[in-house]
């Protein structure tokens, strides 16, 4: 994909120039189709949302917003690291509500592919961590939402957050130690 022509129709389509959202859906589906499968794997089996849903939600959610600007495709998978963040966990809400009260849908905390250790993790609880960084360091919160509902490398999330890859690489590490303290059974909140 050419990442010009993506920038291009991503501001026309800011413009609210008319077939530019149709120009642009086929140059970054199969993309965030991709991110959104990497997402959902993480979920585990009994995870009901397919990758293909999860993205034609955010792109509902988007064409239903009137004031979008975006400056560039990373600017844009930004974006749409959120919309995925906020339809994960209104489906997993939706799925407790359901079960009233029953399992918690599961998903690995694994924010980088060549971790060894891996843990599952309830999605709702790391939104209320997400939620609880956010009041701490909102930009260590985007950049886990960046890395981790977008898939973003430490590149794209940097040239999202408009800042270096060290600092990406120095905020991730302390934002993922945050993280995993605070959603350990010792890290968790007082009673």
């Amino acid at each position: 994909m050419a990442k010009a022509a993506v920038t291009d129709l991503l501001q026309a389509w800011s413009r609210g120039e008319p077939g530019a959202l149709e120009q642009l859906v086929p140059m970054v589906y199969l993309d965030l189709r991709r991110r959104a499968a990497a997402q959902l794997r993480r979920e585990g089996r009994e995870h009901t949302l397919q990758p293909t849903a999860l993205v034609h939600e955010v792109f509902l959610r988007l064409a239903g917003q009137r004031r979008l600007r975006f400056e560039d495709r990373a600017h844009f998978l930004a974006v749409c690291a959120g919309l995925m963040r906020r339809v994960l966990i209104d489906h997993a809400r939706r799925r407790l509500r359901q079960k009233r009260g029953g399992t918690l849908c599961r998903v690995e905390l694994d924010f980088e592919p060549e971790a060894p250790e891996r843990r599952d993790l309830d999605l709702i609880a790391l939104d209320r961590a997400l939620e609880e960084l956010q009041a701490l360091d909102p930009d260590q919160a985007r950049l886990v939402e960046l890395r981790f509902f977008a898939g973003l490398s430490t590149e794209e999330a940097a040239q999202a957050l408009g800042v270096s890859s060290r600092t990406v690489k120095r905020d991730w590490r302390s934002a993922r130690a945050w993280l995993l303290h605070r959603l350990s059974p010792e890290g968790g909140p007082a009673a």
